[in-house]
């Protein structure tokens, strides 16, 4: 079970939360971060911060899907850009506020960074999710279903 808090005697976050809580019976998945890499190991959007977040949010999503979890139930993500430029960070935070790990919203961290790990690489991003028994993710993917329905009717 996941409680993401905003706290009152904080500034309000735009599209994330303070704290996340998870309850300590549940799985998590620690992830590797995830980087702009095509299956073939080439390198996605050379040049490109937002193209390569998207691949990066593409990656996360397998890794995820690999545990039976996905974007929805990360609760925590480091999000590593190459640049000191805010309009680039905000750029690259724009594809992840688009990507669904804001629907909780989850705790997160944009952080300009010198240089990563592969050549040419200007986002990474770790992530940690909640990995739902069976369960519990088929009653996840029911509400979803009937949360899409109500968006679909208004």
């Amino acid at each position: 079970m996941l409680e993401r808090v905003t706290v009152p005697a904080l500034f309000p976050p735009p599209t994330y939360s303070h704290v996340t809580v998870v309850e300590a019976s549940t799985k998590l998945a620690f992830l590797a971060g995830a980087v702009p890499l095509d299956v073939d190991g080439n390198l996605v959007g050379e040049g490109d911060a937002v193209r390569q977040a998207e691949q990066v949010l593409v990656n996360l999503g397998e890794q995820l899907r690999a545990v039976g979890s996905d974007l929805g139930q990360v609760v925590a993500t480091d999000v590593y850009v190459v640049s000191s430029e805010p309009s680039v960070l905000s750029a690259v935070w724009e594809v992840v506020e688009a990507s669904g790990l804001s629907a909780g919203p989850h705790s997160s961290t944009l952080v300009g960074v010198a240089c990563l790990g592969y050549t040419g690489q200007l986002v990474e991003i770790t992530a940690t999710a909640v990995v739902p028994d069976e369960e519990e993710g088929e009653r996840e993917g029911e509400r979803a279903g009937e949360r899409e329905g109500e968006v679909a009717q208004s």
